[in-house]
């Protein structure tokens, strides 16, 4: 016997995965790499070891390790990235999933790539994130705009009307898909299942951006997810609602409708070849914890919310703080933290400035509207300390009430003049923004958060919309995307 022989004889056999990792093959490669102390010789170049250099740059990027090389060999021999896939594809009742590090922005562009030929129409709601309308312009489809739905009381967005969706398709046999954004920033929801009855009646695919929903379909108080209900295809973050690594997303498909490789080709079309491991384990982990224990936790932080919202009422006399209740049944997320400011006269923006002071920074705020983000990694006390500091930020900025209004990201009724592929390429100018009513824009602007382009390439500059997003910038909102973000000039299609 050798001497290798007689040592592999004797080493003992590796212990099974225990928990997540059990079920989670990336996230068991990953804690595989960090537990060996290897010493690479491949990217990135910090090779673990930057803490040698620089305490601070040590900081920054512990815990980053490569799918390549470090989760996984250089050449993927072990294939966990694609067992990891296929297990939430399982999940999700899917034929095809792929794990992105470049967020739902890449997922939702990828799928545009994979849905037909240039010059396609689809059908597609006008409160779409910025990420669709350019991946629109990347794989040179035509839009089929679908109003967004405005709740009268609140000034909140309902989604699309399912008569919009019908008549839409109807005027447009020849549309590829219909694309909805499903939930939206605020939490509210379409009919999401009789959209998809709808398109399926038409033979159309149905894509529905769900970034703001990775949490949903997992506990009985929760709206069902996309996939559930029959869409074709589905994006959602896992950042965002799951605890997992920002720029961690997914994407999943059912390819009756869809074509596997168009798919696969758009994914892989936009993502990177360095994949980062940390990331892509997270989602893995994600799924894993979901699947393991997704009712346990949500049974824990629903009932935290909603003690929260009924706080805010009573310490709040008038304040709005709308739930499951405000809308059609499985309408609304009731994980949402919504706070309307209107009918107290409270000042979003200052609001939000005062609790960062504290260190409670907010998802999004302005004059009307703050939302918070809550996700299964709060708890009552998290929860305490962002109302403690909520009621006297309100009471301190409260005043006459006001009417509720309409944020101008949900009224957008757009003239299209070009499609935005030519209106993005075409020569363009800057000119004075005043001069640019009645120009086609060539830029794309948008209130960020939410992200949902105000104006966009192809679409005509008018004074409501320039109004509109004036009003948001001095209100203090950040408008982004603008070549000139003081909204001085305009970019526009040259004449």
């Amino acid at each position: 016997m050798t001497t290798r022989q007689a040592a592999n004889e004797a080493a003992p056999e590796p212990s099974a995965p225990v928990g997540l990792r059990a079920n989670a093959p990336l996230l068991d490669g990953y804690l595989n790499f960090r537990e060996s102390k290897a010493t690479p010789f491949t990217t990135p170049g910090h090779k673990g070891r930057a803490f040698k250099l620089d305490e601070d740059l040590g900081a920054v990027v512990a815990g980053d390790v490569p799918l390549y090389g470090g989760v996984d060999t250089v050449k993927s021999a072990g294939g966990l990235l694609a067992a990891a896939e296929g297990r939430s594809a399982r999940w999700y009742g899917a034929d095809w999933c792929r794990y992105s590090t470049g967020g739902s922005t890449h997922c939702n562009q990828a799928l545009c790539l994979a849905i037909g030929q240039p010059g396609d129409k689809v059908v597609v709601t006008r409160s779409l994130h910025r990420s669709l309308l350019l991946g629109m312009v990347l794989a040179d489809l035509e839009p089929c705009w679908l109003p967004t739905a405005i709740d009268a009381g609140t000034g909140m967005p309902l989604g699309v009307a399912v008569e919009d969706v019908e008549a839409t398709l109807a005027a447009n046999p020849d549309a590829r898909a219909v694309l909805i954004t499903e939930p939206g920033y605020l939490g509210t929801l379409s009919d999401v299942g009789r959209i998809i009855e709808v398109a399926h009646h038409y033979d159309v695919p149905v894509i529905v951006d769900q970034a703001w929903g990775a949490h949903l379909g997992h506990h009985p108080q929760l709206p069902a997810h996309a996939m559930s209900l029959g869409a074709d295809a589905m994006v959602t973050s896992i950042h965002k609602l799951l605890p997992g690594y920002t720029q961690a997303s997914l994407v999943c498909a059912r390819t009756q409708r869809l074509d596997r490789d168009r798919l696969e080709r758009g994914f892989e079309a936009s993502h990177s070849t360095s994949s980062a491991g940390s990331v892509l384990a997270s989602i893995d982990a994600c799924r894993a914890l979901m699947e393991a224990r997704g009712p346990e936790l949500l049974e824990r932080v629903i009932p935290i919310v909603q003690n929260a919202r009924q706080r805010l009422r009573e310490e709040v006399p008038g304040l709005e703080v709308p739930d499951e209740s405000s809308f059609m049944a499985g309408c609304f997320d009731p994980m949402r933290l919504v706070v309307l400011m209107s009918r107290v006269g409270a000042n979003g923006i200052e609001v939000e400035r005062m609790l960062i002071d504290q260190g409670l920074p907010l998802e999004l705020a302005d004059r009307d509207t703050i939302v918070a983000i809550v996700t299964v990694a709060d708890d009552q006390a998290t929860l305490d300390k962002l109302v403690s500091a909520l009621v006297p930020a309100i009471h301190a900025t409260s005043g006459p009430p006001r009417s509720p209004s309409i944020a101008v990201s949900w009224q957008v009724r757009p003239m299209s003049v070009m499609s935005p592929r030519a209106a993005f390429f075409s020569a363009h100018e800057s000119v004075a923004a005043d001069l640019a009513v009645g120009r086609v824009s060539a830029e794309l602007i948008a209130p960020y958060p939410p992200g949902i382009p105000v104006l966009a390439p192809g679409e005509l500059v008018t004074e409501d919309l320039l109004a509109g997003l004036r009003a948001v910038a001095a209100d203090g909102v950040r408008v982004a995307y603008a070549a000139d973000p003081t909204l001085s000039t305009l970019e526009v299609v040259r004449a």
